[in-house]
């Protein structure tokens, strides 16, 4: 699996889908060679034989092959609905303009677009919803090539939103919009949320939506994206910063090392919360961290859709 910078560096290319493409080739080549290849990720020429259905679509010479009965598959057959929430409010660009580090938003585009070709591989309809202070994008679920080139056209635009340098004040609603969410979307469908959950007003409301998510009868994958290095131990050189609210421009300064102690306390406390709630719900918690590999925000799919299929 390729260094997340490596793939980073293929921006030259200023193609998306080429890259998702590149990223998902190295995860399943990876794969193969891990202790998890028994995962299937390329169904998309096949599905198993139902016992009972027609024998019109079955692959004999693959069976010859594998002594397995696979049927063939058609453009319009699809597993599984999924939706991709992005959060692109103002606080997913940090770190911002930080040199030779990639913030949450732009880490969270490139995930979803290689969660999209993955998805259209084991022929999983995708859909993507961004949002802030308000839905600012929702797509239906769908499984063809033209909807996936869309998706993808819609997701590089949040992507020169994230490597922009000027500052937008987007604040956050999540709570509010992932309840609109939970009511618009296809029932039962899977859910793949991107977000720092870094709510503006009360955080109990997140949990809240999440929970009427599960009610509404769909799984729900929550990547909680981070910079694990500052967002969650304050790694900081022992000197004064200036620290600035994305969402608000409020500015303040101080020695990280004065607070390290209480906010690494605070941060842990909140950490736990969230896993302990999300638990509660059946909701897979996954912590998506910038500086880590794009492997452990597929892998974490994998495992989950195999527990559906």
């Amino acid at each position: 699996m390729k260094n997340l910078i490596d793939i980073f560096n293929v921006e030259q290319f200023n193609n998306l889908e080429f890259i998702a493409k590149q990223v998902v080739e190295g995860f399943i080549t990876g794969l193969h060679k891990s202790p998890f290849h028994g995962f299937s990720v390329e169904f998309a020429e096949h599905r198993i034989y139902n016992t009972g259905e027609s024998t019109r679509h079955i692959d004999w010479k693959l069976f010859a092959r594998s002594e397995k009965l696979f049927v063939k598959r058609y453009e319009e057959e699809t597993n599984l609905r999924s939706q991709i929430v992005i959060d692109t409010s103002s606080s997913m660009l940090f770190p911002f303009k930080e040199q030779g580090k990639t913030n949450k938003l732009v880490f969270s585009v490139y995930c979803a677009a290689a969660l999209i070709n993955l998805l259209r591989k084991q022929r999983d309809a995708a859909g993507i919803t961004t949002i802030s202070d308000k839905i600012e994008l929702h797509t239906e679920s769908r499984l063809s090539a033209t909807h996936s080139k869309m998706l993808y056209a819609e997701l590089e635009k949040v992507l020169n939103f994230g490597n922009s340098t000027s500052v937008v004040n987007k604040k956050t609603t999540t709570s509010q919009l992932l309840h609109q969410i939970a009511e618009n979307i296809h029932k039962r469908s899977m859910v793949i949320i991107f977000s720092d959950l870094l709510e503006t007003e009360n955080q109990d409301d997140i949990f809240s939506a999440l929970q009427h998510l599960r009610y509404n009868k769909h799984e729900v994958i929550l990547f909680h994206v981070m910079d694990s290095v500052q967002e969650r131990d304050f790694q900081f050189q022992n000197r004064p910063y200036k620290f600035i609210d994305l969402e608000s421009s409020e500015e303040v300064r101080f020695n990280p090392n004065d607070v390290k102690e209480i906010y690494t306390t605070k941060m842990t406390d909140f950490l736990n919360k969230i896993k302990i709630r999300t638990g509660q719900f059946g909701i897979d918690l996954i912590t998506a961290d910038i500086n880590s590999s794009f492997r452990n925000v597929l892998l974490p799919y994998l495992i989950k859709r195999s527990k559906l299929y």
